[in-house]
């Protein structure tokens, strides 16, 4: 992995006061590495002391990342997203990811501030801030990057200090979350993320379509009635998936397939167990397709839950 540690963004300014108040409350909120859910349900503290030695696998909601101190890149099939303090990694859809802290040490871990997104809430908060419709964007990628500015920084720095105080906290976190999303749409990626709550975008469809394959991950799956699911054409379905995801739907369905046998490996079932319950008839094809995977064969994996965001 050496190519992804010469990725390591050079020394930058020194900290706003900002970010490094938001790098203090992360590290007081998650005193140990993982990634650790706050009082507000979809708000996430997580802690890396030090670089990661393999790559971590696992499938990443929608949500807002902000790297507070630290580096981490992240792989979306062969494309990566390397991003250090005062980035932001946003996830329109749920993607199975690979990801590598590239800096971080027990002094100075990698920090970062996740809060997962609610499509339905940004839909209407995009309506205040654009009462005559967002700005037209191309829809891309559900994974992009973006600097993330002092208003927005503050805004999940003050979001953090509220869980000190549980019962404050459930009155004002939704105010000051509001907040931050509203900041968010007001950026320079404002078009990209209304996509998320737009019914009528390729990005909300694409997302119907992801949720619907990961509730039936281990069913077949047709992709004519996947496409009609979403209001589409097979084709169109394919296209907007694939320029989404960065993969095939079926793709997807079997990397998902993948992922769950792993976390099912992680607690102590056997590698033909859970091939079988993910929905694999053959062991060699899920031995083979697993060995593409994760580096190895079921049977040498060690898997451990860990989160890859």
């Amino acid at each position: 992995m050496n190519k992804l540690a010469d990725a390591i963004p050079a020394s930058g300014p020194p900290a706003s006061p900002s970010l490094s108040r938001l790098a203090d409350l992360l590290r007081a909120h998650a005193p140990v590495d993982g990634s650790v859910e706050q009082c507000v349900p979809g708000v996430h503290a997580i802690r890396a002391s030090r670089p990661n030695a393999d790559l971590v696998h696992g499938v990443q909601g929608s949500s807002v990342c902000i790297v507070a101190q630290g580096a981490k890149t992240v792989l979306l099939g062969g494309e990566a997203y390397t991003y250090d303090a005062a980035r932001m990694l946003v996830f329109s859809v749920d993607l199975p990811v690979a990801a590598q802290v590239l800096q971080a040490t027990p002094a100075r871990p990698y920090l970062c501030f996740r809060l997962d997104l609610d499509a339905q809430r940004i839909a209407a908060l995009t309506l205040k801030v654009y009462p005559d419709g967002p700005p037209r964007e191309r829809e891309g990628r559900a994974l992009y990057l973006a600097q993330a500015g002092d208003a927005i920084v503050d805004a999940a720095a003050r979001l953090m200090a509220l869980m000190d105080d549980p019962p404050e906290a459930a009155l004002l976190a939704p105010l000051v979350t509001d907040e931050l999303l509203i900041r968010l749409l007001r950026s320079p990626i404002g078009g990209r993320l209304a996509q998320i709550g737009q019914a009528d975008s390729g990005t909300h469809r694409i997302g119907r379509a992801v949720a619907w394959l990961r509730d039936h991950y281990d069913q077949p799956v047709s992709i004519d009635d996947l496409a009609g699911m979403v209001h589409m054409s097979a084709s169109t379905l394919h296209q907007h998936f694939k320029s989404v995801t960065s993969m095939s739907p079926l793709q997807y369905q079997k990397i998902l397939r993948l992922h769950e046998a792993r976390r099912l490996m992680s607690t102590g079932m056997g590698a033909s167990a859970a091939g079988g319950r993910v929905g694999y008839v053959s062991a060699s094809q899920f031995s083979r397709e697993y060995a593409r995977l994760f580096g190895n064969a079921p049977s040498r994996d060690r898997p451990r839950q860990q989160n890859a965001v």
